[in-house]
């Protein structure tokens, strides 16, 4: 079977060509992942909009109102960085529940991925740092309700910290939250995470690689984990506007393989999310996304 994909034509918000998030690289990758040969009939799955009721057990309920109805206060909407219109709710909406829907795949099939996710700064009261909802918080917890699973694995290897997943999860001991990220880059006031690796800007291929290869067998180790959620965040690459760990596109490959190669052998679903990224050349940056959809196909 091939590696079961989520997507929807709508998370695609349609942004200005300038805005400082690039929206337009979600239709790109799916080009991308079509020109691969990765998006025939048997392998699309479409997204449908998250109800109020999962959104709810990882955001308050005033929040969610806020963001279904498009009555976001402003002051958060500049937290976010976008207005919160109907047409961006509506994305935030099926970001999550597609998610959701890949987590569910990922259960019944060993792996699969959303073309969109990792929404890993809306924390629970709000969202922030581009991030409506935190798709990853809500899809474990939906897991978590619904008895499919107990013991949860967040991987979050995007270039910044993951706060608002952090936030959403403290304390939660069916949730392992794990985030490598670049040291100096937002956000400015950190949350702790279950465990959080600070790296130097500049760090580079091997450096990276060494100290990720040397983390995943102590984490697969805490327990026996009934799923992963994989952030792979491509803005870790040297050519990211807004992320300076340098890494290569061999490099994103070969960090994918490691995540994804170590739970798969112990028989661990993985649900992968794409992450930030935020090059101005949109086309190269959705070819470093669909690298996540490259190799997580060798698993499926």
């Amino acid at each position: 079977m091939p590696l079961q994909i989520v997507h929807h034509p709508d998370y695609d918000a349609g942004f200005a060509t300038n805005h400082r998030f690039p929206m337009s690289k979600y239709p790109l990758l799916m080009e991308a992942l079509r020109a691969r040969g990765l998006a025939g009939p048997g392998a699309l799955n479409a997204a449908e909009p998250a109800p109020a009721s999962w959104l709810e057990l990882a955001h308050s309920a005033d929040y969610v109102v806020q963001v279904i109805s498009s009555c976001v206060p402003e002051k958060i909407e500049r937290e976010i960085g976008f207005p919160v219109t109907p047409r961006v709710s509506l994305r935030a909406q099926l970001a999550t529940g597609g998610t959701v829907l890949a987590a569910r795949l990922a259960l019944r099939h060993g792996i699969a991925c959303n073309t969109a996710g990792g929404s890993h700064h809306a924390r629970r009261a709000q969202g922030a740092g581009f991030c409506t909802f935190n798709d990853v918080a809500v899809a474990a917890l939906v897991l978590l309700a619904e008895g499919l699973a107990r013991n949860i694995l967040v991987v979050d290897l995007d270039v910044h910290q993951g706060d608002g997943t952090a936030d959403i999860l403290a304390g939660n001991p069916r949730v392992f939250a794990f985030s490598m990220h670049g040291d100096r880059n937002y956000p400015v006031r950190k949350i702790a995470s279950d465990l959080d690796v600070a790296l130097p800007d500049g760090t580079g291929d091997a450096p990276y690689l060494e100290r990720l290869g040397g983390i995943l067998p102590a984490l697969a180790a805490k327990a026996r984990w009934d799923v992963v959620f994989y952030n792979a965040g491509v803005d870790v690459h040297a050519e990211d506007r807004l992320g300076r760990l340098s890494l290569s596109d061999d490099g994103l490959s070969a960090r994918d393989d490691m995540v994804i190669r170590h739970f798969r052998a112990q028989g661990i679903p993985v649900c992968g999310v794409i992450g930030g990224g935020y090059s101005t050349d949109v086309p190269a940056l959705a070819a470093r996304h669909a690298i996540l959809f490259e190799v997580a196909s060798g698993y499926a």
